[in-house]
C-alpha cells in the first residue's frame, strides 16, 4: 500500500505515530473521450480564453470570485498556513458510541498502521478502545482540507474516517415534494412488515458485486476479440517551435542552386548552332549545307 500521510494520533499526553493508507479503492471502469472521426481521444486543455493561449502548471494560481469575475488572489504559502500542514497530529476530542453517529457523516475510510517506535502506545489506543466500544472524534487536515475523523477498530487496526462537519450536510427541509403526514392502511403496514422480516438476514458484503461492472467488462471483452476497435492515428511530429525553421528550410530546398543571369554573347551562338540539330530529331528536313572550299594552305602542300 501506498502512504498517503504521516503523523501521529494524541489522546491526552500519549503520542502515537502512524502511517494512513487508502482503505478503499475505485473500481470504476474509466472511459475515455474520443473522437468519432479518426479515433483519436480528446485531451484536456488549460486554455485562457483572452490571452488565447494554452497556460502552464506553474503560470496558474488560486483565487476566490467574491463578485461575478472579481477575484482575490491566494499564494500556496498562504493557504499552507491556514491548513496548518506543519501540524501532522490526529488529535481527538472525544470518545463516542458508533451508533450516536449516522451514516450520512461519513466520507472516506483509511488504515492506520504504527510508524517507527509507535508499536506499544497504538496497541494500547487499539485494545483501550476495543474493551470499552468507544471510538474516537479527532480533527485532520489531509491534502490542505480539515476534516472531523472518527477512529475505530476494525479487525484489529485502527482505521480514521473522515466525517462532514455539520454545516456540510444539507438539511432534509430543502429536498422537494417529500410526502406530508398521510393516513397509512394498516393492512398494507403489516404485509410490508412481513416482508422485511422475511428479507432480514445478516450483512455479508461478499454476496453483492457490481453488476454493471461485470456486465461492461463482459462486452469490452467481446468487442474486443470482435476487433471492434478503433486505433488512434498517430500524431503528426510537428514542432510547433521549430515551424518558421521548416518552411524556411522548405523554401531553401526548392531554390535553384546557381541562379542563371541570363546566356552570354557566346552563349546565344551556341544556341543557334544546336537548333538544327534539335528539329532533325523531330523529324523536320535540316536546309543543306554550303560545302566549304579547300583553303590556300592546303592546296600549296600537295
Amino acid at each position: 500500500m501506498h502512504t498517503v500521510w504521516k503523523g501521529a494520533i494524541s489522546f491526552g499526553l500519549v503520542h502515537v505515530p502512524v502511517k494512513m493508507f487508502s482503505a478503499t479503492e475505485d473500481k470504476d471502469i474509466s472511459m475515455r473521450y474520443i473522437h468519432k472521426e479518426c479515433g483519436s481521444p480528446l485531451t484536456y486543455v488549460r486554455k485562457c480564453p483572452v490571452c488565447d493561449k494554452e497556460v502552464e502548471w506553474e503560470e496558474i494560481g488560486k483565487g476566490y470570485e467574491y463578485e461575478k469575475g472579481r477575484f482575490v488572489m491566494f499564494e500556496k504559502e498562504e493557504l499552507d498556513q491556514l491548513t496548518e500542514q506543519g501540524n501532522k497530529n490526529i488529535t481527538i476530542l472525544d470518545f463516542v458510541n458508533l451508533t450516536d453517529i449516522d451514516p450520512i457523516y461519513f466520507q472516506k475510510t483509511y488504515y492506520l498502521s504504527p510508524d517507527q517506535t509507535g508499536a506499544n502506545p497504538y496497541s494500547l489506543l487499539l485494545n483501550a478502545m476495543k474493551d470499552t466500544g468507544k471510538i474516537g472524534i479527532a480533527q485532520i487536515s489531509i491534502r490542505s482540507k480539515s476534516s472531523l475523523a472518527a477512529i475505530r477498530v476494525l479487525e484489529g487496526c485502527l482505521a480514521i474516517e473522515t466525517i462532514f462537519y455539520p454545516d456540510e450536510i444539507r438539511p432534509v427541509s430543502q429536498v422537494p415534494n417529500l410526502p406530508g403526514t398521510t393516513a397509512v392502511n394498516e393492512k398494507e403496514l403489516s404485509m410490508a412488515k412481513m416482508l422485511i422480516e422475511q428479507l432480514s438476514t445478516e450483512f455479508d458484503p461478499e454476496k453483492y458485486t457490481d453488476e454493471y461492472r461485470a456486465r461492461l467488462l463482459d462486452l469490452i471483452s467481446h468487442k474486443v476479440a470482435g476487433e471492434e476497435v478503433k486505433i488512434a492515428p498517430a500524431k503528426p511530429q510537428t514542432n510547433v517551435v521549430d515551424l518558421m525553421a521548416a518552411l524556411q528550410a522548405s523554401i531553401e530546398a526548392v531554390k535553384p542552386i546557381v541562379t542563371d543571369p541570363g546566356p552570354s554573347p557566346g552563349r546565344k551562338r551556341a544556341a543557334r548552332k544546336t537548333v538544327a540539330p534539335a528539329k532533325a530529331a523531330s523529324g523536320e528536313a535540316s536546309p543543306p549545307q554550303p560545302k566549304r572550299k579547300p583553303s590556300a594552305r592546303k592546296t600549296s602542300k600537295t
